[in-house]
């Protein structure tokens, strides 16, 4: 029997996609497929540009089989829910809201389940509150949850034992276990499931109160050693409860649910491009839409009232290792309806960022991109303020978000991955400032966190050490911080937004 034949009878239902097959054949050569350079955007025109971070799987016809069964399950998240974020953020642009954007490093599948998904909510929601009380602002909550499975290596292949294996990259990949270190398309599949049920749970809770706001919340600070710092959190926790009790008090929440649940959406690297291929659809464009389709399939007019969705979540970023400006990733991007970040790091040039802002939104919608920066606490002085100018020169109006975990991380005597709380703030810190210096504003925070009780990060309140991160270091990729630390960084942030309110 031939290979096509073969191919067909393993995959049921549907043949795949024209589309489909075209990022089938890049995942099984490695990235280097020779095609004629795509002028026209359509979902599978990134197969036609160098990609950075793709996976090569051994088995086409699993791979085939995969994204067959992707392109025919339904979305995950829709287009009112995807514009309704836009709509969010161009207010977070426009300095009327702040952005707070957390959640793993890498989700687990085992991450999918009841208390593991609660509390993350949870803290997100006491973040957000906190940052309210000291900004006055309005918080946008998007979760790094539902999706954020993979993640970039700096190899793909790693020795263990004198044995070159795979690296792990992510539950939707390979298995962290060594017998389970080849690439397997099927975890694709698997991951769609993992974050739609993460979602719908997400949803169901929210609709059933877990974030309302007439209910008591646990804002227990028994871990928070020093007597002065912890009576003025202690001030701050007391402040926020007088308030939300005045509001009962005087009937202000009686008539609508607006203490009763939120808006909370999803987030994930958009790595995986096979993936995101398969779950972006042409969909009919929400009321209320701002702009109108710039970008279409060949052959499909810009005025037939539809837009191309990535429905796998409702905002999607490109990492730093794979901004490249002629690379798949941004080529991709390019053509989504959805909001993206752009993660910014050490190594971006001014005028290149304001290519990459050209190429994914000529159009300078506000709030339409995000830019992520990262640099560390010991670079943030000497970088951020030429990217605030080169950006207010061309004419764009972004999300300024800062990612004060990726760079500073570290490694201890014993080789355990960790980061210091105070460069965290630091760098937020000086992010801050910054911004003021130069006319702008940081728009939001982006946190690598988890509502458990882990030891990943050292320092903050509870003092932990290098020593403490054996107690329950839990992640598989790069340390969280816990509860009381994303909490507790939160609390400066709000002194910070009212000390300046005050002068």
């Amino acid at each position: 029997m031939s290979t096509k034949g073969r191919i067909e009878e393993q995959v049921p239902g549907p043949a795949l996609s024209k589309d489909g097959r075209a990022a089938a054949e890049l995942n099984l050569a490695n990235g280097h497929v020779t095609k004629r350079r795509a002028t026209e955007w359509s979902p599978s025109s990134w197969t036609m540009r160098p990609i950075k971070q793709d996976v090569t799987y051994d088995d086409r016809a699993a791979v085939e089989k995969a994204l067959a069964k992707l392109e025919r399950l339904p979305p995950i998240v829709t287009p009112t829910e995807i514009v309704k974020l836009r709509k969010s953020l161009r207010e977070v642009a426009l300095g009327n809201a702040f952005l707070l954007q957390g959640g793993d490093c890498a989700e687990l599948f085992d991450y999918c389940e009841e208390n593991a998904i609660e509390s993350k909510i949870k803290l997100l929601l006491q973040m957000s509150l906190v940052l309210i009380w000291g900004m006055n602002k309005p918080v946008v909550r998007v979760a790094r949850m539902a999706g954020q499975f993979a993640k970039p290596r700096s190899s793909p292949m790693e020795m263990h034992n004198g044995v070159e294996i795979h690296s792990f990259r992510g539950d939707n990949i390979n298995g962290y276990s060594h017998e389970e270190r080849t690439p397997d398309p099927s975890r694709l599949v698997a991951a769609y499931f993992h974050s739609a049920s993460t979602l719908n749970y997400m949803r169901a809770s929210l609709a059933s109160g877990i974030a309302d706001l007439h209910s008591p919340l646990d804002w227990g600070l028994g871990h928070v050693q020093d007597p002065s710092i912890k009576a003025k959190y202690q001030r701050i926790v007391e402040s926020i409860t007088e308030s939300l009790r005045f509001m009962r008090t005087v009937g202000a929440d009686s008539n609508a649910n607006s203490l009763e649940t939120v808006d909370l959406y999803t987030s994930h690297e958009g790595l995986l491009l096979e993936y995101e291929q398969s779950l972006t659809r042409r969909l009919k464009h929400p009321p209320g839409r701002r702009q109108p389709c710039t970008l279409g399939k060949e052959g499909e007019g810009e005025d037939d009232g539809k837009g191309w969705y990535n429905t796998s979540a409702h905002f999607l970023w490109i990492g730093d290792r794979t901004r490249q400006l002629n690379g798949a990733h941004v080529e991709f991007f390019r053509g989504l309806e959805n909001p993206i970040g752009i993660k910014v790091g050490p190594s971006m040039e001014g005028q290149e960022l304001v290519r990459v802002l050209e190429i994914v939104n000529p159009n300078q919608e506000e709030g339409k991109v995000t830019l992520i920066t990262r640099y560390g606490e010991g670079k943030v002085e000497g970088l951020l303020g030429s990217h605030i100018e080169a950006v207010k020169k061309s004419g764009h109006t972004v999300v300024w978000q800062c990612d004060p975990m990726h760079g500073n991380t570290r490694s201890t005597p014993t080789g355990i991955k960790t980061r210091q709380f105070s460069s965290i703030f630091n760098e937020l810190s000086s992010a801050l400032k910054i911004h003021k210096e130069h006319g702008s504003f940081l728009g939001g925070v982006h946190l690598e966190l988890t509502g458990e009780a882990v030891t990943e990060c050292v320092g903050g309140s509870e003092g932990l050490t290098d020593e403490d991160l054996s107690l329950n270091y839990t992640s598989y990729c790069d340390p969280r911080l816990n509860e009381k630390q994303a909490l507790e960084l939160m609390f400066l942030i709000a002194a910070h937004y009212r000390g300046s309110q005050s002068t």
